[in-house]
């Protein structure tokens, strides 16, 4: 009679054994289950902060376009509170030895804004900075910066403006699951719609109210009728804004 091996029995009956088999696949699956949870909730959130930093954005820029009086530091402040407000940012500042010190050497700022106005000259075909104002790390814009940027920026009229807003964000995924922390950029540019100009408090000058006051400050635009404007030729009377009636 042959003698069974004891190692080859054990093993089947082993085989055979289906106790267990739910807490076995729950080890297995589990982890999978919490990396692909990890990775939805990360590039959710993600998505959510991209749109959250653009209607902030929008917002701001709306609100500038809508003033008709010039704004100053106190306004370009509160722009930035009320970003920072969207994108729940507080007013702490990066440590330098800190592993997550933004993204460039000298970055202290988590959430960045610059707002410049931009205007365009037919006869020099040449977009100009009249002002930009940053709160945050960035520079402010420059003439020589807009050179690179014309395919960002629209079509204008000669001697019109518009107001182009610019934020970051630096975002840092909570877990590791292949997106690397980098910062959310959101951008947009807006007429002003019931002046033709957006004017800074450093800047002499009116919102291109004017409108025939001799007395009205300098470097009114040239389509608001102002007698004083400069860096415009209006003897044909084409830079006139006059009013329009339906019949």
């Amino acid at each position: 009679m042959t003698k069974k091996n004891p190692l080859a029995s054990h093993l089947a009956r082993f085989a055979r054994d289906t106790r267990g088999n739910v807490t076995i696949e729950a080890m297995i699956t589990l982890p999978v289950l919490v990396v692909i949870f990890a990775a939805c909730w990360v590039y959710f959130d993600v998505f959510r902060e991209a749109s959250v930093n653009q209607k902030a954005n929008y917002v701001i820029g709306d609100a500038l376009s809508r003033e008709t009086d010039e704004i100053d530091d106190t306004y370009i402040d509160n722009a930035y509170r009320l970003l920072k407000l969207f994108t729940r940012t507080g007013d702490a500042v990066y440590d330098e030895e800190s592993q997550n010190a933004g993204f460039a050497e000298g970055d202290l700022y988590q959430t960045d804004l610059r707002i410049t106005v931009v205007s365009y000259s037919e006869k020099k075909d040449k977009y100009s900075v009249e002002w930009s104002v940053v709160r945050g790390d960035p520079d402010p814009l420059t003439d020589s910066d807009l050179t690179g940027m014309t395919n960002r920026l629209p079509v204008l009229a000669d001697a019109a403006q518009v107001i182009l807003v610019e934020t970051w964000d630096d975002y840092y995924p909570l877990f590791h699951v292949g997106l690397a922390a980098f910062p959310i950029e959101a951008y947009s540019f807006t007429q002003p719609r019931y002046a033709p100009q957006l004017l800074y408090n450093n800047k002499s000058g009116n919102n291109g109210w004017g409108n025939g006051d001799q007395d009205a400050a300098g470097n009114s635009l040239c389509n608001n009728n102002a007698e004083n404007a400069t860096d415009c030729d209006n003897t044909d009377g084409s830079y006139n804004n006059e009013p329009s009636w339906d019949s």
